[in-house]
């Protein structure tokens, strides 16, 4: 362990910098109003692919330009924003088929009810949480309540304006209303969950005829639900930061069906496990949006943003071969 001792730079003194390093940067204006906004911290990642491994001065191949770095870092904006999209849908879905077959199954507050998850899953967890978000919202609309009365309204439009506050968040709204149970029904419950926590009260549930019924409305077995959901949660945190996506590998190669549409071809050397990178989770998505809404249009918008970056690195994002051909893409499946 050493002592962190690199100084802040300013914007001129970061191009000089990319300019010892081997950078060329065409339009001097531009790229500083450019890292006035986007810094160069958050560009380095991007800039990696574009110097020599391994050299500890970070040089660049030579004629690299900053305006490759910043379509590259845009690319992969606009792939974060499409993948999100389909996250989002695929999200959604999933909070409603797990409430829509335990509810009716159940009860409207199974949830709260230890006995419908394994022994290993931390029920307390996800009950404090929930808990908390009601307290949460308790305290905030007694804030606001306060706040309206002390204003200058009639009475009538401060009684109004309250109501509408109550009625801005359900579990708000259930505190202000229902004394018993003490937890908002699962349909409103599983809509406050992260994704993460959503995949841990999926895995968690008890009865595997449960989790099979839930699964068997993607057309999946149940262990492969519950792992694309743990491999989305990862997905959607990138997208939701910020963070790179282009190329990053998964922690977890997300399960796959048996059935030999979902092979992959196993990487030449040197090259990317497709099964480790953002190509097997494109495949995950178009498989998920054609069950949930098949009059989508994801798959083509992807296939016009590949259009608009011809020199998208498709190799490092573990892209295979005539990929438009492969089965689950090409809607086989």
């Amino acid at each position: 362990m050493r002592r962190f001792a690199k100084p802040p730079l300013t914007i001129e003194e970061q191009l000089q910098l990319l300019r010892n390093r081997g950078l060329t940067i065409l339009h001097e204006e531009r790229a500083s109003r450019f890292l006035e906004v986007v810094s160069l911290f958050r560009l380095s990642p991007y800039m990696r692919p574009f110097q020599h491994g391994g050299n500890p001065d970070h040089h660049f191949h030579a004629g690299t330009t900053l305006r490759q770095i910043v379509t590259r870092y845009r690319f992969d904006s606009d792939l974060r924003s499409l993948v999100m999209e389909a996250v989002e849908r695929v999200e959604v879905a999933a909070r409603a088929c797990i409430s829509n077959h335990m509810a009716p199954a159940y009860g409207a507050h199974w949830y709260s009810e230890r006995r419908h998850f394994k022994r290993e899953f931390d029920h307390d967890r996800l009950v404090g949480e929930l808990q908390t978000k009601l307290e949460q919202e308790a305290h905030h609309f007694r804030r606001e309540a306060e706040r309206i009365q002390q204003s200058r309204a009639s009475d009538e439009t401060k009684a109004e304006r309250i109501e509408h506050r109550k009625r801005d968040n359900y579990f708000r709204f259930y505190g202000q209303t229902y004394a018993e149970p003490p937890l908002p029904p699962s349909w409103a419950a599983l809509e406050e969950l992260s994704l993460g926590a959503l995949s841990r009260l999926y895995k968690g549930i008890a009865r595997d005829y449960d989790r099979k019924q839930i699964a068997n409305r993607f057309a999946l077995p149940q262990h492969v639900f519950a792992s694309w959901l743990h491999t989305l949660t990862f997905i959607r945190n990138c997208c939701a930061h910020h963070a790179r996506l282009w190329n990053r590998e998964l922690p977890l190669p997300p399960k796959r069906p048996k059935s030999q549409s979902w092979s992959l071809p196993h990487a030449e050397p040197g090259q990317p496990e497709p099964g480790r990178r953002i190509f097997v989770v494109l495949l995950m998505l178009a498989y998920m949006m054609n069950r949930i809404a098949p009059d989508h249009a994801w798959k083509e918008r992807l296939v016009e943003l590949l259009d608009r970056y011809p020199d998208a690195p498709l190799g490092s994002m573990g892209f295979i071969g005539n990929w438009k051909r492969h089965p689950v893409w090409a809607g086989e499946v």
